[in-house]
């Protein structure tokens, strides 16, 4: 027998009643034979998690990866490579952001443009039927989601070897409308240099792989907001 750690995040967690539980799994349990015992035991994840996304040490895996002993398994909704080259900046945070820092921290002696793309809370949103919202409550599954912006970053490198800096930062907790959730920076020599591209890139991807999750609160109740993007394994 092994132990591991199974975290669970946004409509999981809600299901289970619990952020993280211990379990005691025999040697050789893949992921799908985790989620079978998870049924078994909070019948609430019944139906909910063949959609779920998993993660082993903070790295996507599929059904059929076996889980090492002392692993730390993060179960999740689908969420909203490289080298680096100049300064970055990344973080999860519950702070407001400060837009004047965060490009601070981007600009060298040679910046002469800078991207920046930051999302907002809604105070009225479409989707649907159209519906007002009270507020969003973020939620993220913090040490892979860091991870994954270094990989965002990396990837626009990659893509766009111009950009000098990059800047993600991610809002978490309560946030009322009209306040920003997230913020992406790219700064580069010249405008023409990929840095709108870049920074529509970044928001893209994050949306993808990053494991950040809101549940909308509004007059009529509330929701967990879920993509339909899934990450392959190592992605």
């Amino acid at each position: 027998m092994s132990e591991i750690t199974v975290l669970f995040f946004a409509t999981l967690k809600d299901r289970v009643g619990a952020k993280k539980i211990q379990l005691e799994l025999p040697v050789g349990t893949t992921v799908a034979g985790l989620k079978v015992l998870l049924v078994e035991h909070y019948p609430g994840l019944e139906g909910a998690l063949g959609s779920a996304l998993t993660a082993i040490n903070r790295e996507y895996a599929t059904d059929e990866e076996i889980l090492p002993a002392g692993a730390e398994v993060a179960l999740f909704p689908p969420v909203s490579g490289g080298v680096e080259t100049g300064p970055s900046f990344f973080a999860i945070t519950a702070d407001e952001l400060n837009l004047d820092k965060l490009l601070a921290s981007i600009t060298l002696p040679s910046t002469g443009a800078a991207c920046i793309f930051s999302g907002m809370v809604r105070a009225v949103t479409a989707r649907g039927e159209p519906h007002k919202t009270k507020y969003l409550e973020y939620e993220a599954y913090q040490t892979m989601a860091e991870a994954k912006l270094r990989q965002v970053a990396e990837e626009i490198r990659e893509k766009w070897p111009s950009v000098e800096g990059i800047a993600i930062v991610q809002r978490i907790g309560r946030l009322n409308p009209g306040t920003p959730t997230v913020t992406i920076a790219c700064s580069a020599a010249h405008r023409d240099t990929g840095v709108f591209e870049a920074a529509r890139y970044g928001i893209d991807r994050l949306k993808e792989i990053v494991p950040i999750w809101k549940k909308e609160v509004g007059s009529e109740g509330e929701a967990w907001v879920e993509g339909k993007y899934i990450p392959a394994s190592g992605e």
